[in-house]
């Protein structure tokens, strides 16, 4: 991964490695953002789905009903420490491809989740999906996207071992 065409973001989530993988995968669409900024296909509601195992699909079926559009295909799957697959955008050509890598590791707090996005260096400059971001801008940029993504999924996995151990949401 070099400087300019790949991103790294960590959090910890204050779960076991199994329940933020669980969270990650099974229920991205429960946390997984909503509208232009996240969503693959307008009108940007619909639903994304992550089919389990090597070859499963990551899917985001519009609403209404009708387009699928597959943003990826599972190429690592080690439950309950790694996640990995392909990346797409609706707007790429046929031979632009990323790829997203998920590592949970065991922390003392809980589970470590970490997001490496790289190959960008398939996607021009001036492709819209880098909305006019270089370099060491466009990985800021792309890293404060997958912040949000892992922040949400932070609170999702707390709220839900929260409530599984008798508290309140």
């Amino acid at each position: 991964m070099s400087a300019t065409d790949g991103v790294r973001v960590s959090i910890d989530v204050a779960v076991p490695p199994a329940v933020a993988f669980e969270v990650f995968t099974a229920e991205i669409d429960l946390w997984w953002g909503r509208g232009p900024r996240f969503r693959f296909l307008a009108p940007y509601g619909g639903t994304l789905r992550l089919e389990p195992g090597l070859g499963g699909r990551l899917v985001h079926v519009a609403d209404p009903p009708g387009g699928v559009f597959v943003v990826g295909r599972v190429e690592t799957w080690e439950p309950p420490r790694r996640l990995g697959l392909t990346w797409r955008l609706p707007s790429f050509a046929p031979d632009q491809v990323t790829r997203v890598a998920v590592d949970f590791e065991p922390v003392a707090a809980g589970t470590r989740v970490t997001v490496v996005h790289d190959g960008w260096d398939a996607v021009p400059p001036a492709h819209p999906a880098r909305h006019g971001f270089v370099g060491r801008d466009f990985v800021l940029f792309k890293g404060r996207w997958w912040a949000d993504l892992l922040a949400a999924a932070k609170r999702h996995a707390e709220r839900a071992l929260h409530t599984d151990q008798g508290g309140h949401p």
